[in-house]
C-alpha cells in the first residue's frame, strides 16, 4: 500500500505457544518479531512493529484473520518490510488460510475476561470494554461526509461471522487525502484495486460497496486486528466510537494497567 514494492509472503504453521510472529528473510540473521502491542511503533498510516532496527509494516488485516479464524500459533515469512495490500479487504488471507487448513491443538486456550467496564475518551474519540460471554464489538464512526455519514453496527465476533460479515470489508480513503499522501511519498501501491475511494460526491470504485455499511465494517475489522496485539483474544464487549489505530492502541496500554478489571482464563 504505501512503498508500493512487491512482496512474498508464507504463512506457515507454528507449535504450541509459540504465537504469531513475523521474519524478515531478506534480512541478514532472519530477524523474528512477535506480534505484540509492545512492539508497536507507528500507528499514523498503519499499525507497524519494530525492534532492534527492522519493522514490519501494516500488519492490520492479517492479525484481524489470525485472529478472526482463533489461529493462536503462525509464522509469517516475508522479504520486504510491508505486508501486501491485497485488495484492501482480509478476505483473500481468509480464503488461503482456510484452503491451507487450520489444525487444532492439544492444549486450552487462553482468554482476557473482562470483569469490570474499562474505559477510554478522549477528543471526541472513545473505546470501552465490558463484560460479556463471547467477544461482541459495537462500532460507530462518524464522517462528515454524504456517502459515509454516521453508521453503526454491532457484531459478535466468531469464525463464522468474521467470514461472512466482516473479511470482506476494504479499507477506505477520500480521494483529497490520498492525493495528499502520495504527494509526500505515501499511498504508491494505492489504487481502487485495494481500497475504495470516495470523492466529494461519489464512490470511484466502479463495482460499488460490498456492503451497504462497508465502513464501519472495516474499521470493526481495524479493531480486531489492533486488539489481537494483545496476545490473547478477549471475553468482554467493546464499544468503539470514532476510534482508528491510534486510539485504539492507547487503549491498550490503559487495558493492560487496569489489572484489577480482568483477568485470564483457560478454555479446553
Amino acid at each position: 500500500m504505501h512503498s508500493g514494492e512487491k512482496v512474498n509472503i508464507c504463512i506457515k504453521p507454528a507449535p504450541i505457544n509459540h504465537g504469531i510472529k513475523f521474519q524478515r528473510i531478506d534480512l541478514p540473521d532472519r530477524p523474528i518479531i512477535s506480534a505484540h502491542f509492545n512492539m508497536v511503533v507507528d500507528t499514523s498510516l498503519a499499525t507497524v512493529l519494530g525492534y532492534n532496527g527492522f519493522i514490519i509494516s501494516t500488519v492490520e488485516h492479517l492479525m484481524a484473520t489470525f485472529a478472526g479464524l482463533s489461529i493462536d500459533n503462525a509464522l509469517v515469512e516475508l522479504d520486504t518490510y510491508e505486508l501486501p495490500i491485497m485488495d484492501g479487504s482480509a478476505a483473500p488471507f481468509t480464503e488461503m488460510i482456510k484452503s491451507a487448513g487450520i489444525v487444532e491443538q492439544s492444549r486450552p486456550k487462553y482468554f482476557f475476561v473482562v470483569k469490570e467496564p474499562i474505559e477510554l475518551e478522549d477528543d471526541g474519540k472513545s473505546v470501552a470494554l465490558y463484560p460479556e460471554d463471547g467477544f461482541k464489538i459495537t462500532c460507530t464512526i462518524d464522517f462528515d461526509h454524504p456517502l459515509v455519514k454516521r453508521q453503526s453496527l454491532c457484531i459478535e465476533v466468531s469464525d463464522k461471522s468474521f467470514e461472512s460479515d466482516i473479511c470482506r470489508a476494504r479499507t477506505f480513503g477520500f480521494i483529497q487525502d490520498i492525493e495528499y499522501l502520495k504527494t509526500y511519498g505515501f499511498a504508491r501501491g494505492g489504487s481502487l484495486d485495494n481500497a475504495i475511494v470516495i470523492s466529494r460526491n461519489e464512490i470511484l470504485n466502479s463495482e460499488g460497496l460490498r456492503y451497504p455499511d462497508e465502513f464501519v465494517r472495516h474499521k470493526i475489522l481495524d479493531c480486531i486486528g489492533d486488539f489481537s496485539l494483545l496476545g490473547m483474544p478477549i471475553l468482554g464487549h467493546a464499544v468503539l466510537y470514532k476510534s482508528g489505530h491510534s486510539f485504539n492502541h492507547a487503549f491498550l496500554n490503559k487495558f493492560l494497567e487496569q489489572k484489577g478489571a480482568w483477568e485470564t482464563q483457560t478454555l479446553l
